[in-house]
Order: structure tokens, then sequence, then C-alpha cells
């Protein structure tokens, strides 16, 4: 298993991180409990929590599984969705921030957050009030490091610009769907989190189990999935080019004698500025089939073929300024001496 720096800190987690969606629904304590050890057992030192997951048993299950392994283990959990039915009960302020936070490290029997998120976009909160409350949580000592997930761009910049301007704890991670299938963040996304030395956790690598291997090209719905089921699956987030994708990513897998899944991680885990990659798994053989994207790496032609089917469409204005620097070097008239 790798170890990845998280942006700029000093903070190192593993290239692959349990996410606990499923701890709850789907997954009881027992296999839950496996789950974890497995993945401890694997070198996965990173797991992903919300406080709404499973109505919060995520936390307290993932609690349960890591009593008495607290010190090796990097826990990221989430404030933003409802968690009651009044009018402070969900979004970033700081009364809700206060509340969500002690509630979280009481269902995961902890006494700290190791990486805290804000989960969504709160359009009805000053950035600045979540940011001062996310600072002294930090100095208070509830929460090692914070990020966010799901922001724009400009809302991420205009973020990190109030704490760096106020002298806050700034966001040291942001946490985006990424997958073959669902790419948009490449445009702007990645560039500031490169720019800003922000590490980047990706959720839904798989596209919801779409590129797991339960899928042919065409299809839409499994028996026994997540689409079946209708929940947490991204289809209206793929990309057009999504079938020629899963195409071309059965075929690399079927040569390299791995799992769709497997290869699916991988080439997110081989692109630029990605620190880890958060599988889901209802069960052991799941988590395990997935666990052995660490720890290899992508020959160059697969890479490149995953890579050319799956691009991005070409967006202005990028599109249009890629060219520039050639544009203008070819234009210098460099001055030289003759030879005679």
């Amino acid at each position: 298993m790798e170890y990845r720096r998280m942006g700029r800190s000093g903070l190192k987690v593993s290239e692959i991180c349990l996410g606990t969606m499923t701890f709850g629904h789907g997954t009881d304590q027992a296999e839950a409990n496996r789950i974890v050890d497995l993945a401890r057992d694997a070198g996965v030192n990173f797991f992903d929590t919300a406080n709404t997951y499973g109505d919060g048993n995520s936390e307290i299950m993932l609690g349960n599984a890591l009593k008495g392994k607290r010190r090796d283990a990097i826990v990221a959990t989430k404030f933003f969705n409802p968690v009651g039915k009044g009018p402070n009960d969900s979004g970033m302020s700081r009364v809700h921030i206060m509340q969500a936070v002690d509630d979280s490290l009481q269902r995961l029997q902890m006494e700290y957050i190791d990486l805290y998120y804000i989960h969504h976009v709160d359009t009805q909160t000053p950035l600045e009030e979540m940011l001062r409350a996310l600072d002294d949580l930090v100095r208070m000592g509830k929460v090692r490091y914070t990020a966010c997930s799901n922001y724009e761009a400009w809302r991420l910049m205009e973020a990190l610009w109030i704490s760096d301007s106020k002298d806050l704890a700034r966001f040291e991670c942001y946490q985006p769907q990424y997958s073959l299938v669902v790419r948009d963040i490449e445009e702007e996304i990645i560039p500031v989190c490169q720019l800003k030395g922000l590490g980047v956790v990706v959720w839904s690598p798989l596209a919801g189990g779409f590129l797991a291997g339960k899928y042919q090209p065409g299809e839409r719905s499994a028996s026994g999935t997540r689409s079946e089921e209708g929940w947490a699956y991204p289809e209206r987030y793929f990309a057009a080019s999504a079938d020629d994708s899963l195409a071309v990513l059965l075929k690399v897998a079927e040569e390299l004698g791995r799992s769709p899944a497997q290869v699916a991680l991988r080439w997110v885990l081989e692109q630029p500025a990605i620190t880890s990659a958060i599988i889901g798994a209802r069960t052991v053989e799941q988590a395990r089939d997935n666990m052995l994207a660490g720890g290899w790496t992508l020959p160059a032609d697969a890479l490149q073929r995953l890579n050319e089917v799956s691009k991005l469409p070409a967006r202005y204005p990028r599109s249009m300024e890629a060219n520039m620097d050639e544009r203008r070097n070819a234009a210098v008239q460099m001055p030289r001496l003759s030879a005679s």
C-alpha cells in the first residue's frame, strides 16, 4: 500500500481510503468489523464516514470497529446534511458545526476527528462564519485538519483566500466525484488544488458500481446493485462516452488479468494530484477486490488507452487558450550572429 501526503500538510494517508457509507445500509456491525480489519491488514490507515450515513449508524459502527486501534487510523467525517427537523440542524452555521462535531465525536467514541469536511454547499451562511468555527475546533483539538466536498472552483478559492487573509485554519483537502466516466474536475478543480496545495480524495471512483464489472456497455441497471435500488448511483453525471470507456476498461482488465474495479481504481490513482480513492463495500469479498487496486502500476499502453477513450471534450476557455505558450514562443525572433 502506498502512502501519500495530504496536499501541502505533513499528514500521510493510504492511497486507498475505506468508505463506510454502506455501514448501517446493507452492512451490519459484524461484517463492518471484518471489513475494517481486512483494510488495516492491507495497509489502509484512512477511513471515511459522515454524520448522516446510515442515519448516524455509520459513525457508530466505524467507531466500534476501530476500538483499541484509534492511534493508527486517520478518520474523516462530514457535516452539513439535516440531522433533525430544526432550523439549525443542518448547514454550516457556527451553531450547527459546534453541535455536529460533538455529536460525531460521541458516535465515533473518539476525542478528535482527523479530517472534518463540509459535505455540501451552504449558500445561506457566510463562508467566514464556517471557517472561524472550524478554526476554533482545530485550536480546541477536536479537529486536526479541515476540508470541503463538492465546492465549485470559485467557492474553494474564496474560502482559501478568507483563511489565508484572516489567519484561519484552511482546507487541506478537497473531496470530489471522479472516475473514468466523470472527469469534470480536471477542468477547474484539479488546477486549483495543484496551485494551492490541497489533497484530493475521490468519491465514487467506480461510478456507483458502473465500472465494477457488473455492467456491460449500454446497461444502466443491474440486479442487486445501487442502480436497481436507486441509491448513490451517479448516472446523471456520466459522460457521453461512458459506454466506450466501459468497453475499453473491460478489455484492459481482461488483458491484465485484473478485475474491472481494480483497473478503474488504479486509473484514478495514477491521475495528477489524486491523493486517495474512497472505496465502498457491503461485504468483505467486495472490499478485498477493491483493495487489490493498491500497490501496482498500470502499463503505459493501458493507461493511455483509458485516458484517450474517456478524455474530456474541448471546453472554452481552456481549449482556446491551450496552445498560447507555443504561439508566443513561435513568434519570438531570437537574435543571432552570422557564421561569416
